[in-house]
């Protein structure tokens, strides 16, 4: 068999890409978007706040050990728990919202694996240079002690870099400067160097070497945003119309060529490789990079910026009559999806407020003892026994006072105390028995149910909350 009849293979060997340095609108808002995220964080852990003395200072910490979570003045305690879902289906309907406006906008400025490419090849390319002395190096057979040095310098940056990310993520779930003082001194549990290694290999690797086979392989986004998107989503691409029959001539007024002088300056400047004047394509994370070298280039030649712009499906037919282009909020982002999306993100947040301002500092749960039922005192009593679970989120004790309503006969007593008021610590949950009575002959006492109250007060300020239950008598 000739080696021209055999068949092709499934797997190609993956070719590096070295993405040329760029300027323009676009690689401006994404050094931004960049530099606010970065810095979001790595340095949120260290930000102070006083909540008190028996509470910790950052302010931003998941504090797994005491199933809490700290945002700023916000503390999310477990039974809370939807809050943190309300903000998950924020996020995912406002991906729903952005991509149905404006495609892969997310994959291209403000998702981790981008920021971080983004990152280790602004490294590479201050330690190699721009790309065409990477493609250099890349391609030269010898190992001499300039290429030796370089790829030294650029590889302990980037596990530098590394390593500062994974520091940071421990950060968030203990108090970042005790956490940093431990680490150094080899005090430090070892989870946290265990969790630092996993993060500094895995940043490094899908960030350095993976980079785009990340975003084509690895994501399931690009297969399913289709979903979200329709003619009338913006996206990166060609003018076509506009721009063929390509070619390097000459441009008169009477000139067959189209505007592209197919100089390769968008597949230059692309992070992902791919040429965008073949169309939309699953690889392109949409960043806009080829926007800046085209209208960069256009201008050189004295042509109209927007050849590679961003455009819609429907704008193709529009444009290629020789009609001016749409209006961006009229006929792409003012639409029925995007609006349904933005009121249904919209409603989840206010939602979200008010439950936030709605609840109270103090909160109770009540679980009935049911094994037995009811215990007959030597009176005739009926006893029912409840275990009520006090939180106190203030900052300090507080005194609460407990007491049903409902039957004018049953009476409360607690376990271990003298009155009805129990000191619960601050910002601290505590497990209290209480027993419920009902005196012999009493209709709760002879009856098989009956519906109550427990309610619970902060003597010190008068907030009270309550729970319903039942009180199991003993039935003729």
């Amino acid at each position: 068999m000739n080696a021209s009849d055999q068949e092709p293979g499934l797997y190609a060997a993956r070719e590096p890409i070295f993405p040329k340095r760029v300027s323009g609108t676009f690689r401006n808002l994404k050094w931004i978007i960049m530099a606010i995220t970065l810095g979001i964080y790595y340095l949120t852990p260290w930000i102070r706040w006083d909540r008190g003395p028996n509470l910790p200072d950052q302010a931003v910490l998941v504090d797994i050990a005491n199933r809490r979570f700290f945002f700023f003045m916000i503390e999310i305690w477990p039974h809370e728990f939807y809050f943190i879902a309300g903000l998950l289906i924020m996020a995912g309907l406002g991906l729903f919202l952005f991509t149905s406006a404006l495609g892969r906008v997310w994959c291209g400025y403000a998702c981790p694996q981008t920021v971080w490419t983004d990152l280790f090849i602004l490294v590479e390319r201050w330690i190699e240079g721009d790309r065409n002395a990477r493609l250099r190096l890349h391609r030269q057979k010898k190992w001499d002690l300039r290429k030796l040095r370089l790829r030294t310098v650029k590889i302990v940056v980037w596990i530098l870099i590394g390593l500062a990310t994974g520091g940071a993520w421990v950060f968030y779930f203990t108090d970042a400067p005790q956490l940093l003082i431990d680490l150094l001194t080899m005090n430090a549990h070892p989870i946290a160097y265990t969790t630092i290694a996993v993060m500094t290999f895995t940043t490094v690797f899908f960030g350095a070497f993976a980079r785009e086979q990340i975003c084509i392989y690895a994501c399931p986004w690009p297969r399913i945003q289709a979903a979200m998107m329709d003619e009338e989503t913006l996206t990166v691409g060609y003018r076509s119309w506009r721009g063929e029959p390509r070619g390097k001539g000459k441009r008169t007024t009477d000139s067959e060529l189209g505007d592209c002088i197919d100089c390769m300056a968008c597949v230059n400047v692309c992070p992902v490789g791919i040429d965008i004047r073949d169309g939309q394509q699953l690889e392109c994370i949409t960043c806009a990079l080829c926007i800046d070298a085209c209208d960069e280039m256009m201008e050189k030649i004295g042509k109209p910026r927007g050849l590679v712009d961003y455009l819609a499906v429907g704008d193709e037919a529009w444009e290629t009559a020789g009609n001016a282009p749409r209006s961006v909020w009229k006929h792409h982002f003012l639409r029925p999806r995007t609006i349904l999306y933005t009121a249904l993100w919209s409603l989840v947040g206010i939602l979200l407020v008010v439950a936030l301002f709605m609840r109270t500092d103090i909160d109770l749960t009540v679980a009935p003892i049911r094994n037995p039922v009811y215990v007959t005192l030597s009176d005739g009593t009926i006893r029912n026994t409840y275990e009520v679970r006090l939180r106190n989120k203030h900052g300090d004790e507080r005194p609460f006072q407990i007491t049903v309503k409902g039957d004018p006969s049953l009476v409360v007593e607690l376990e271990g105390e003298d009155d009805n008021i129990v000191n619960v610590p601050a910002d601290q949950m505590k497990l209290q028995r209480v027993y419920v009575l009902a005196p012999k002959g009493t209709a709760p006492a002879e009856s098989d149910r009956t519906d109550f109250r427990i309610w619970v007060e902060d003597v010190s300020n008068g907030d009270r909350v309550y729970k319903d239950t039942v009180f199991n008598g003993k039935a003729r």
